[in-house]
């Protein structure tokens, strides 16, 4: 693979940079009904036919609701200081609001307390794709409920866990979960249209600085964020409507949940039609509650996007310039590798007067892993992902952007959403008929950088 990576020791970040690993609660939990658990809307949308690339379901997944002291532990053999995890809303409020279930509520203690004895700093993460079912039936993230439903269990939430972990996450990748469920239909829950996208992208704004709020009040010395997918844009020519398309996505995939946080409402200039948020589904006090003051932004970049104008694509009128037409190193997913994507994008958001503080809460790669006849996987790729990645980092962090920290996705291969589970992005393989673990030659890797023995 060609890179753009230099060398560098753990002690090139800092003392202060924050070293993370990463896991997702529908991806790797499993237990989709144990101890009075709820049906998420991705229990649903993955039973459905067709949905679900290799046929897969989540019902079981890495079984970390059974195993979890097992994957904490290879977190901390691996260097890592900080674990990331997320809380199914459904395990601890089966309807989304109302009754809540003591059983979830003890599962996460256990969770929580399990990192805090191995010295591993907590990041929650309040909403990670999951949402109960029993709210999607009331029109899910496109209705105006759910902010305030999502409200009531982030309190639950804050006033449980609030003595005993300082670091939240309030969504993970809102323009994800709305564009993917809500627009394209090819995520939880399956909807398609302007219809449903707009109102959803504008409720996930509110609902994502009203749990800011919730946290501020409930949790004394709270370190909060919201985490978001982005990717440095790139028009394919430099003709007026290709860069006036690139400015237009750049508006969608990278600005849609930051600016109304940082008060400086949608990027309309650039996405007219978000003008229609205003007309049809915000109310006039909503714009004083879009904002929120943030102690950091999660950027969770893993490719650029090269786009174009193209006049038959509807809304939008883009097309992506798909990277396997474009000579490219490329994962097993077909992404772009670019660590210089990374970097020009924590420069970007860099330059925002608001943001405090940028944690790199999501980074990592999917590729066929093989087995060795020695028992090993060795997957160079992934390592040579890693070093190109952190090298964009730390360019950034050494040019002043106040970036303070690198998560890894993710711990162990796991359910990869549509794709089932035959993107790996792991740095430990798992074996899903047996759930034998094995750490891969990445995860030595980290092992080795973090406690500072190679370069």
């Amino acid at each position: 693979m060609q890179t753009t990576a230099i060398p560098f020791t753990r002690k090139d970040f800092g003392d202060d940079f924050l070293w993370g690993v990463t896991i997702s609660a529908f991806q790797n939990e499993g237990a989709f009904n144990t101890d009075g658990k709820g049906l998420s809307i991705w229990d649903t949308f993955s039973s459905r036919k067709g949905k679900i690339k290799d046929k897969s379901h989540a019902q079981v997944a890495t079984d970390f609701y059974n195993r979890y002291t097992q994957d904490i532990l290879l977190a901390k053999l691996l260097g890592f200081s900080v674990f990331r995890f997320s809380l199914a809303w459904s395990r601890i409020m089966p309807k989304g609001t109302g009754a809540v279930n003591q059983a979830g509520i003890d599962y996460y203690h256990r969770v929580i307390d399990a990192c805090l004895e191995l010295g591993l700093e907590p990041y929650i993460t309040l909403y990670h794709w999951d949402l109960p079912q029993a709210l999607e039936h009331k029109g899910g993230w496109s209705h105006r409920g759910v902010v305030f439903a999502f409200e009531e269990f982030v309190r639950i939430c804050a006033r449980e866990y609030g003595n005993k972990v300082k670091n939240w996450i309030v969504l993970n990748e809102p323009f994800g979960f709305t564009a993917l469920g809500y627009m394209l239909g090819v995520h939880a829950p399956g909807k398609f249209g302007l219809s449903w996208f707009l109102p959803a992208v504008h409720h996930a704004a509110l609902a994502q600085a009203e749990a800011g709020r919730v946290i501020r009040q409930e949790v004394a010395g709270a370190n909060i964020g919201t985490a978001l997918s982005c990717s440095k844009i790139i028009p394919y020519t430099n003709n007026e409507e290709d860069v006036r398309a690139a400015r237009r996505a750049d508006a969608l995939f990278n600005r849609l949940f930051l600016e109304p946080a940082l008060g400086m409402g949608y990027p309309e200039k650039d996405f007219p039609l978000l003008h229609r948020i205003e007309r049809r589904y915000a109310l006039w006090r909503d714009w004083d509650r879009l904002p929120f003051d943030f102690d950091f932004i999660g950027v969770q970049n893993y490719f650029p996007l090269v786009v174009k104008y193209n006049y038959f694509m509807p809304v939008v009128k883009i097309a992506e310039v798909k990277a396997r037409y474009r000579n490219v190193p490329l994962t097993g997913l077909g992404w772009e590798i670019s660590g210089n994507g990374l970097y020009e994008i924590l420069k970007q958001f860099g330059a925002y007067e608001g943001i405090k503080k940028i944690i790199v809460t999501e980074g990592g790669a999917a590729f066929p892993d093989q087995l060795t006849t020695d028992g090993r996987i060795a997957d160079t790729a992934r390592i040579e992902y890693f070093q190109e990645y952190l090298s964009g980092v730390l360019k950034a962090r050494r040019e002043g952007v106040p970036v303070d920290g690198y998560f890894a996705w993710t711990l162990t291969d796991n359910f990869e959403w549509a794709e089932g589970y035959r993107a790996r992005f792991g740095l430990v393989h798992v074996n899903f008929d047996t759930q034998q673990r094995i750490i891969k030659d990445s995860g030595y890797w980290f092992r080795k950088l973090l406690n500072e023995e190679v370069e």
